[in-house]
């Protein structure tokens, strides 16, 4: 029996390892697992080390369809598996899980060792350009093979060979694809940025309202860019909201502080400073770079000194610090996002195997179908154990 891996990121090269017959491993790109080389920073975050069962609540899109998946080839067995082959791993904040070596080359060459072992033919430089399927063969571009299995990627970072190839031959067999969105992306604002870039918060609360609604809180790190903001939260919150409308970010420069509290605290900065301008009394509370932007929409004076602010002031200035408006404009171009949401429909997968409910002996695997998570390794743990289902499923008779 042949199977015909299409695409050589992490889903393609597991399932490719994984598969006991003959297999042809097809990528377009002059090495393997090209995308890989960037994740983690160039570190490879390669799964997290928490409970199997705590995964679910980081995965936005179709949890339910990858318990089988998750529970099959977990973390664990993830983590094994890289381990008998001599790659050393290390857990980090958040249990997140790195190669010793902090390289992401360590973790393709691990997986090269994987293919090599399984006698896997691997063909670089070779894109796929159409499947066809003639009575219980496949055809891939012309040559012949028993089953396929369809690791394409998204669309997110396409320098790296991502181009939505999947999606394509998924169509052109009748599936479905979800609108493609970006995830874990960077987030556009309507105010200038430019005298904030560069600046990094801790301990930060973001918050996105649909209208009215309240739909995501997050707590942590993010960054000012030259046109918005990046960093830990805000990639998580866009991938909460990438599928919502009529969004409004709300920042909480200190969510540790109630208003009442906050009050306290500015009117003992102003005892110390009541004959200075307002600027200078905040720059013990506020990063020096915010504070124009938070008088600006406290709509207070830059010059304004400490014992002229009203009451009015005072509150108009509390309330900013707790609810700056960020003006959200939109999330970054799905190209800038680390992963794609949205692919092939998960209602026509068997999520038990990965095999096409539409079409026999075709699977798919990893960011082709409709899954994503948040960051912390749970995307490439989606990928190897969606591609490790495939693999061990396309290989059965």
């Amino acid at each position: 029996m042949r199977v015909a891996v299409i695409g050589a990121g992490a889903a393609g090269m597991m399932a490719a390892s994984v598969c006991e017959c003959e297999v042809v491993l097809f990528e377009k790109n002059e090495k393997l697992g090209k995308k890989l080389f960037i994740t983690g920073k160039g570190r490879c975050n390669l799964t997290n080390a928490k409970d199997i069962s705590e995964f679910f609540d980081s995965i936005n899109r179709n949890p339910k369809f990858l318990y089988s998946a998750l529970y099959t080839f977990s973390n664990e067995s993830v983590i094994k598996k890289f381990e008998s082959y001599g790659l050393k791993l290390k857990v980090e904040r958040g249990d997140r899980v790195f190669p010793e070596s902090d390289k992401s080359s360590d973790v393709i060459k691990t997986y090269e060792k994987m293919l090599k072992d399984n006698n896997v033919e691997i063909r670089l430089n070779t894109e796929v350009h159409k499947i066809n399927k003639i009575d219980e063969k496949f055809e891939v571009d012309g040559e012949t093979f028993d089953k396929v299995i369809v690791a394409c990627g998204g669309v997110s970072y396409r320098t790296t060979g991502s181009t939505g190839d999947g999606y394509k031959f998924a169509k052109s067999f009748g599936h479905k694809i979800v609108d493609l969105k970006p995830a874990l992306a960077p987030i556009l604002l309507n105010i200038d940025c430019s005298d904030l870039s560069g600046l990094g918060l801790k301990n930060v609360e973001l918050n996105a309202f649909s209208g009215n609604k309240k739909i995501s809180s997050e707590f942590g790190e993010m960054l000012f860019t030259h046109n918005g903001i990046s960093g830990p939260i805000v990639l998580r919150m866009s991938s909460l909201i990438n599928r919502k409308n009529n969004i409004k970010l709300f920042l909480d420069l200190k969510p540790a502080l109630d208003t009442q509290t906050l009050d306290k605290r500015i009117l003992k900065d102003f005892e110390e400073f009541k004959n200075k301008d307002i600027a200078n009394a905040l720059k013990n509370l506020l990063p020096k770079k915010l504070i124009d932007l938070i008088l600006k929409y406290a709509n207070i004076p830059y010059y304004k000194k400490v014992n002229e602010i009203s009451k009015q002031d005072r509150h108009n200035l509390v309330k900013t610090i707790k609810n700056l408006n960020l003006e959200y404009k939109s999330i970054m171009d799905i190209n800038a996002s680390i992963v794609t949401s949205g692919g092939v429909d998960t209602r026509e997968i068997d999520s038990s195997t990965m095999e096409s409910k539409l079409v026999k002996s075709l699977y798919f695997a990893g960011e082709t179908i409709d899954i994503d998570a948040m960051t912390g390794g749970y995307n490439l743990q989606l990928a190897n154990s969606t591609g490790y289902l495939a693999g061990i499923n396309a290989s059965k008779i």
